[in-house]
């Protein structure tokens, strides 16, 4: 496999037929009956490597969500570690969901902390609202392993509009200055597949800016949260990617990982149906 990570991701997705991604999000309330709820962080790593198990098949990545974990404390975060690793293992892209962010030498903690391990997760989200002294380090340190980022850009979340959408004197956006920053950070990283190792996060419920951004932007991969659960649906994901299909990794989570079940079917075997339907569906969209 290519050491880049874009290029990594790209040939991952065309392998297993569409850029989607199951997001790994343990919330002890809504797990299936069948896992033993006696202790939490046991629970949560018995679903998440459930989860693991049955997806990875079907998708190229997966993203645990690392506040699910982290509300545990330290065996929360061993757990979150657990699950990466045997994602890895399994074959699976993983995008490390922490969305970090902070200047000088706590961007450098971080980044050492998240990504510097070389069985540790793929790539991280990153808070880019701090500027670009505040992605650096995180670069540095994905640059050195071959690993990626993902900087938020267009958040899928209503209150982002009220800072994101704001209009500058330049004619930009708040979103697109961000933009023009991550690109920037990423220009000397681009791999074989035409895409830097740096790359953004734009929500799927935002289809008209994601259509602008999807111009500016042509060397970035963008992350893209919001189809499914959220609202996001196959229009609105369909400007995040370029005419040939590529471009943008299409996340859900409690659309495939919370799915109600019935008959002699195993929670496992629903949560692969619907990894294989958010798949099909996906590939459906990079089709028309």
């Amino acid at each position: 496999m290519p050491h880049h990570f874009a290029d990594r991701l790209l040939d991952a997705c065309k392998t297993k037929g569409a850029p989607v991604c199951v997001g790994l999000d343990p919330v002890l309330e809504r797990l299936p009956d069948a896992i033993d709820q006696s202790g939490p962080v046991a629970a949560i790593e018995a679903f998440c490597l459930g989860v693991i198990d049955a997806v990875a098949g079907v998708v190229p990545a997966v993203k645990p969500q690392s506040a699910c974990f982290e509300r545990y404390g330290a065996p929360g975060v061993a757990v979150y570690h657990r699950a990466v690793a045997h994602a890895k293992a399994a074959g699976l892209i993983v995008v490390g969901d922490a969305k970090r962010g902070d200047i000088g030498t706590s961007s450098a903690h971080y980044a050492h902390g998240l990504l510097a391990d070389p069985h540790g997760c793929d790539s991280l989200t990153v808070n880019g609202y701090l500027g670009g002294d505040g992605i650096e380090p995180f670069q540095q340190v994905a640059r050195a392993q071959g690993k990626g980022l993902f900087v938020l850009v267009r958040t899928s979340n209503p209150g982002g509009d009220a800072i994101q959408s704001l209009p500058l004197a330049d004619g930009r956006t708040v979103s697109e200055a961000v933009g023009d920053v991550v690109a920037g950070l990423g220009a000397d990283c681009v791999g074989e597949s035409g895409y830097s190792n740096v790359g953004m996060v734009v929500g799927a419920t935002k289809p008209e800016d994601a259509a602008k951004l999807r111009q500016r932007y042509p060397q970035q991969l963008f992350l893209v949260p919001g189809f499914g659960a959220q609202g996001g649906g196959a229009e609105d994901v369909r400007a995040c990617f370029k005419p040939d299909g590529t471009g943008a990794l299409i996340t859900a989570s409690r659309s495939v990982i919370y799915v109600s079940h019935e008959g002699n079917s195993t929670w496992q075997q629903v949560v692969e149906q619907a990894a294989i339907q958010l798949r099909d569906d996906v590939s459906e969209i990079m089709r028309v």
